[in-house]
């Protein structure tokens, strides 16, 4: 009997075909447009794009002028590329451009779905970003898109890692840029570090397509991006740390493989504190529990973990003396990425290679919040309807699964369960001997590179040729895969998903034809493209023949999404292809999840050695403990982006403050105001309210005001005269204080004060802004511990954090009084003799100021990553009577002389004395 939700759909139809019928109107209408436009000569079709632009800067919505903007930007699409886009494409676009998550299988052709939104969206003159996984795909899509821009009359630009700034903000200045997601984050966080408007990359964010939005939303979400500069060095304690590790017994810990977490048992505390105690690390008569041992119980915990959790060649590989990171998503090296609090040094010490120090945050920001930014966004994936109710919770974002152009004929088999791995292993290689014997080309996925290079073993012992597409490969990516459809093809790959090329049945004719010009640049480009493509026809005749690319599975991932882009390989553009996943009860998924039920059965049925059980009950059971996972997974975003919700409102008030100091051209109010609270406070402190003359502190008052505001003047004398309350107190000293400034600016000039009182604000923001991250991660890790109180972790974490935000106020406060109060000007011998001094030491100018190497990629919650990055802090040249960048610049005065810093003492009772 059929549900009431089943006969509903059967008559309505579903939301998603609702959503498809309502855009087919469009459709025609753009069809109808067709003929008219290729009427157009090449010129015309500019000119088309300049009246479109004109009319929405006029006022009329894109929503209006997306049939004649689809419709131009086809046209201009065939004649750049050769490729008319099908009516699926133009669907795909339409959702992108309402702000949805376009869901289009693999070789349905996304990267030309998504010219047409850009092109639509960027008539409004206020830029479009489309993002992608990887610098390569940035490159290539660029590269290959900016014809169809092009000849539309847009400009385009693409923004990759260690680009010139001069040539990278050009690229963000044109129509359409397109970035990598990690290069976009990282430009945020720099642009909100910089000490001038002009140093900016980024305008404000307009509309942003995600490329492979599963990958950059979902995988990557839990992990912060995070500009760090360096720590102390304390390589040492790693290592002898490590040296403690091989003593750990398996009763010293307790391992839970599903959290991903490892802890110390009793036993394992009264070991590690021996062994700390005998090595030196831990004083005599202090103990593990002592407050100050904090430190040492948790590097031995990252110890245990980077030993426990993390294996060579799964999670990380070694390369040039170096812990490089391997995605879990897409088997990559993520070279330049670290893990956080001490993890990867953790690490370097079990490999023996050099420890890098750790580092300290300067910014961070989550991909969540990142593209929250952005007014409108859209996304586009092969797999994005098992992850639709995350997508709509955390960025409103609808997921629509567009139709294919032609229908899949792909054939999914059920899994083939075996009891042990090397039995699993046996019969994916002799699947690979008969499927090899007829031609049929076959792509292998694999975990991880120890089973990719473990199955390559078995493989050349029966004497298969084949590929390995693997982190160790990744140079030869892009011809490895284009061999992959080729007629008896063996490719081996990790992780398949987001890799961003297709799979062409008989081979991919466009790097052949590259290949065939670059070894013979004097050919004939037609001549060579017309014999590769009579070759290929031939090849994709007999591949096709064969039942196209079958794609073999060696174990089934944490997400359904993973496995369902990996057998998404096959069957691109309505090709014949099939699926099959080989599984063990050894697999991680089968045995964290349910394979002792699994293993009764098995038992039961009295299976023999090599046999496998084929039932979609196992399928289903499969696909319970994957969404169990995911589910997980979820929360533990959910959670960190309600964590970082928290820090982000005080992101958003600190950059926007930044900004609108940069703007200003006069930000002499604003200091005077901050003076003002300053005096008040003091006032307030020293003289409190309906406290009598003789409970007053006039002498501390004293002290505080030339400390502080800078000033010299009678405050006990004040404070014994008839009539002298805290409100007289205050007017006096806030009025010496306003003529104290004011003979400054006159030394100084109003142009000079200006630019030091933004410098010095700018500046000292940055600076407590730096120390009120730390402060809120130190929080958030403790803050956990709450919950054992009965207190919610995060009202205490939300509660504390402002807390310690209004701190940060009332210090900043502070110090720019404090800074701008001492301040001297300095004679012009002091002055010829510094940069005389500066020029000898050929100090450069203005030249960044490098913020340490990166740091992380933890599969924890609060694991952060961290990236290498170069943060422009103003400028090094002195100023008339100003230095801008402390101690570096000043050269080396005399112990006699004033100190650089403008304080007015003697430099050896100063700067000198430290």
């Amino acid at each position: 009997m059929l549900g009431l939700s089943t006969i509903a759909k059967k008559v309505f139809g579903s939301t998603n075909d609702r959503k498809v019928k309502a855009v087919r109107p469009l459709i025609e209408k753009i069809n109808g447009l067709e003929p008219a436009f290729a009427a157009l000569s090449d010129d015309d079709i500019k000119a088309r794009t300049r009246a479109l632009q004109e009319r929405a800067r006029a006022g009329e919505s894109l929503d209006d002028l997306l049939p004649e903007a689809f419709a131009n930007c086809r046209e201009a699409a065939r004649r750049a590329l050769g490729l008319r886009a099908f009516d699926t494409q133009l669907m795909g676009g339409i959702f992108l451009h309402q702000g949805n998550i376009a869901e289009m299988k693999t070789g349905e052709g996304k990267t030309l779905v998504a010219t047409f939104p850009a092109y639509l969206n960027a008539l409004s003159g206020k830029g479009v970003h489309i993002v992608t996984v990887n610098d390569y795909l940035a490159r290539r899509d660029a590269e290959w898109m900016s014809k169809v821009y092009g000849a539309l009359g847009l400009t385009t630009g693409v923004v990759v890692p260690q680009q010139p700034d001069a040539e990278k903000k050009v690229a963000y200045q044109c129509d359409v840029t397109y970035a990598t997601n990690n290069e976009l984050g990282f430009d945020y966080l720099r642009d909100n570090m910089r000490s001038e408007l002009g140093q900016m990359y980024q305008r404000p964010h307009n509309f942003a397509i995600v490329d492979e939005v599963d990958s950059i939303l979902i995988d990557e979400a839990r992990t912060p991006l995070i500009i760090s500069g360096p720590a102390q060095d304390r390589s040492q304690m790693y290592r002898e740390i490590d040296l403690i590790v091989p003593g750990i017994l398996p009763e010293h810990y307790t391992l839970d493989e599903k959290q991903r977490s490892v802890s110390f048992t009793d036993e394992g505390n009264d070991y590690i504190e021996q062994a700390l105690s005998g090595r030196g690390l831990l004083p005599e008569g202090q103990s593990l529990y002592d407050p100050e041992s904090v430190s040492l119980v948790h590097h031995t915990s990252q110890a245990l973990k980077a030993h426990t959790l993390f294996a060579k060649d799964k999670d990380y590989i070694v390369r040039n003396d170096e812990v490089v990171l391997i995605d879990e998503f897409t088997g990559r090296m993520m070279t330049g990425r670290r893990l956080s609090d001490g993890l990867h040094q953790a690490i370097e010490a079990k490999e023996g290679v050099t420890i890098r120090p750790e580092n300290v945050t300067l910014a961070s920001v989550t991909f969540q919040n990142y593209f929250r930014l952005y007014a409108k966004l859209g996304g586009m994936t092969g797999t994005a309807l098992t992850e639709a109710d995350e997508f709509m919770e955390i960025y409103r974002l609808g997921v629509v699964e567009v139709p294919t152009n032609r229908p899949v004929q792909r054939q999914d088999e059920h899994d083939q369960v075996y009891r042990t791995a090397r039995e699993k292993f046996e019969g994916v290689v002799k699947e690979i001997k008969v499927a090899h014997a007829t031609g049929q080309p076959i792509l292998v996925g694999t975990t991880s590179i120890e089973k990719s290079e473990a199955l390559s073993t078995l493989l050349k012992a029966e004497g298969i040729a084949h590929n390995v597409l693997n982190a160790r490969q990744h140079e030869q990516e892009a011809q490895i895969i284009a061999d992959a459809g080729k007629l008896g093809a063996v490719t081996i790959a990790t992780n398949m998903a987001g890799r961003g090329t297709d799979i062409q049945l008989g081979g991919n004719v466009e790097l052949k034809v590259l290949e065939a010009l670059a070894a013979d640049p004097e050919a004939n480009p037609d001549e060579v493209r017309a014999r590769i493509e009579a070759e290929h026809a031939d090849g994709k005749a007999q591949v096709l023949a064969s039942g196209g690319l079958f794609v073999l599975a060696t174990e089934r991932h944490e997400s359904r999404r993973i496995d369902n882009q990996l057998r998404g390989r096959s069957g691109r553009q309505g090709d014949p292809g099939r699926s099959s996943f080989f599984l063990s009860l050894d697999d991680d998924l089968m045995r964290i999840f349910g394979s002792e039920r699994l293993d009764k059965v098995l038992s039961t049925l009295g299976m023999k050695e090599g046999e496998a059980i084929v039932h979609p009950w196992v399928n289903k059971s499969l696909e319970r403990a994957q969404a169990k996972v995911e589910g997980r997974n979820f929360d533990i975003r959910k959670q960190l982006l309600k964590f970082d919700d928290v820090m982000n409102e005080q992101r958003k008030v600190i950059f926007g403050q930044r900004r609108e100091i940069m703007e200003a051209q006069d930000l002499s109010e604003i200091v005077r105001d901050m003076r003002h609270q300053v005096i008040e406070d003091l006032v307030d402190d020293h003289m409190p309210p309906r406290s009598y003359p003789d409970q007053w502190d006039a002498e501390g008052l004293y002290a505080q005001t030339i400390a502080i505001v800078g000033v010299d003047v009678p405050v006990m004398t004040w404070a014994q005269e008839e009539g002298v309350d805290q409100e007289v107190m205050r007017e006096r000293l806030e009025k010496a204080s306003d003529d104290h400034m004011a003979e400054k600016e006159a030394a100084f000039g109003a142009q000079a004060i200006r630019s030091i009182e933004k410098q010095v604000l700018l500046q000292t923001i940055d600076a407590k802004w730096r120390e009120h991250l730390v402060t809120l991660e130190h929080l958030r890790s403790v803050v956990g511990f709450r919950g054992y109180a009965q207190r919610d972790p995060l009202n205490e974490y939300k509660t504390e954090g402002f807390q310690l935000f209004e701190r940060l106020l009332d210090g900043l406060r502070l110090d720019v009084t404090q800074k701008l109060g001492q301040i001297q000007p300095m004679t012009q011998d002091q002055q010829a003799q510094m940069i005389a001094q500066l020029r000898l030491q050929q100090a450069p100018a203005a030249e960044p100021a490098p913020i340490a190497e990166p740091a992380p990629a933890d599969p924890a919650p609060q694991a952060v990553e961290r990236a290498t990055s170069s943060v422009v802090t103003g400028d090094a040249t002195p100023r008339t009577g100003f230095v801008a960048d402390g101690p570096r610049t000043w050269g080396t005065p005399t112990r006699n002389e004033p100190c650089p810093c403008g304080s007015g003492k003697k430099f050896k009772h100063c700067h000198g004395a430290h």
